[in-house]
């Protein structure tokens, strides 16, 4: 094998709004991160369903039949 192919792993600190979430190896000493599962809604349990009835009625309100028949042609 060769000497020196791999970069150096070193202790991470995974950063999460100025606070140490996680700490693991890589090959930076620090990652700010945006979402991380401690605080995403899916895994906190906070989902928010979006009501998604009427959504159908309201397109074809809009577009009616035109969207169906510009399309088949």
């Amino acid at each position: 094998m060769k000497k020196d192919a791999h970069p150096k792993a070193v202790p991470t600190k995974i950063i999460y709004q100025g606070k140490v979430v996680m700490e693991t190896l890589s090959t930076r000493p620090e990652i700010h991160v945006d979402v991380w599962s401690g605080a995403h809604p899916f895994w906190t349990g906070e989902e928010r369903f979006v009501d998604t009835e009427g959504r159908v009625d309201k397109f074809n309100k809009r577009f009616g039949d035109s969207y169906r028949n510009r399309n088949k042609k």
